[in-house]
């Protein structure tokens, strides 16, 4: 059986001291037997100074260069050992007990590879967080949305995603994923650098017939957007050439449809975002966009190398259900 002992809470770190000295004090007490580890993305602040000198008990793994959250987190899991690892993000508060029910529900189901607990806003303690809320799904078309969070429309917290439930990815700003699985996976792909790479791990994993699942009695606040900010257009590009990315390597049918329509829609959201009068974002969807034509002949090949299965808990379009529908809840 699983204990506290048997889990790497490992915090990725770049030029992050202020988030550290801010975050970590709450991880180092309610770690609850579980080893620290700081893996530091090549800082050039003093945040690896700062951490071994105020906190001994916390290991620090010196990355040789800025990978980004994909291989910034391959590289430094290679030394962590701990059955459990727990990818936390440096601008992540975390409470009292919340460990026990993650290992509790790991201890009781083997196919259960990944979870996330509940995720809250850190300025507005009573509202779910953006990245990732009560769990997540994904429509045919491949694009995100979460329990508690569709696109821009936050719930507030009034204990309606309290229970245990099986979603379809974990939010990579706290992700628990078993060390076994992690690297029976190979990991994230590095070539995504950041955001949606833990989509496609969970894709992949349950493309694999693991679960993933949502622990509604282990709470967390994050504060979101501490590295780039959501209308960061070099934010936007990743985000919309990644989860083209996903969708092409993962879907198991009907692969030529969803893409097109996806990349309709997206040309949608490109105008949208013109419209509001932010041409960086426009543009940061079409170079998304060739970046796809770009890689097609790579992302294809990975897609022959994996597993597909169907039934997935999908809906059929996020978009027209939220934008035409008007429905703004889970």
């Amino acid at each position: 059986m699983l204990q506290s002992k048997d889990i790497a809470v490992v915090i990725l770190n770049w030029n992050g001291k202020k988030l550290l000295e801010t975050f970590l004090p709450s991880v180092i007490k309610y770690a609850e037997g579980a080893q620290i580890y700081v893996a530091d993305n090549a800082s050039t602040d003093d945040s690896v100074a700062f951490v071994t000198k105020h906190f001994s008990t916390v290991r620090v793994i010196k990355n040789t260069k800025n990978g980004g959250y994909a291989k910034g987190y391959n590289d430094a899991l290679k030394e962590v050992k701990e059955p459990l690892l727990c990818l936390l993000n440096s601008d992540i508060e975390v409470t009292a007990n919340w460990l026990q029910p993650i290992i509790e529900t790991f201890n009781a189901d083997e196919t259960t590879a990944i979870i996330q607990p509940k995720i809250l806003d850190y300025k507005n303690k009573s509202y779910f967080e953006y990245a990732g809320a009560a769990g997540g799904f994904i429509d045919t078309y491949g694009y995100p949305y979460c329990r508690g969070r569709i696109f821009d429309t936050i719930e507030k917290d009034l204990g309606q995603y309290n229970t245990t439930a099986t979603i379809f990815w974990a939010s990579g700003a706290c992700l628990f994923i078993r060390n076994s699985v992690f690297k029976a996976l190979d990991g994230f792909d590095e070539s995504y650098f950041a955001h949606m790479e833990e989509i496609d791990l969970c894709w992949r994993a349950f493309n694999a017939n693991y679960k993933t699942k949502y622990v509604g009695a282990s709470t967390v606040y994050h504060v979101g957007g501490a590295t780039l900010s959501k209308t960061n257009p070099k934010k936007t590009y990743l985000n919309f050439r990644n989860s083209l990315f996903t969708l092409v390597k993962n879907t198991d049918k009907h692969l030529f449809t969803r893409t097109v329509t996806r990349m309709l829609l997206d040309g949608i959201a490109a105008l949208r975002f013109l419209i509001q009068l932010k041409p960086k974002c426009f543009l940061a969807i079409l170079k998304a966009h060739g970046a796809l034509y770009s890689n097609l002949g790579k992302v294809l090949k990975t897609r022959k190398q994996l597993p597909k299965r169907s039934n997935y808990q999908e809906s059929k379009s996020i978009v027209w259900a939220y934008f035409i529908k008007r429905r703004t809840k889970f």
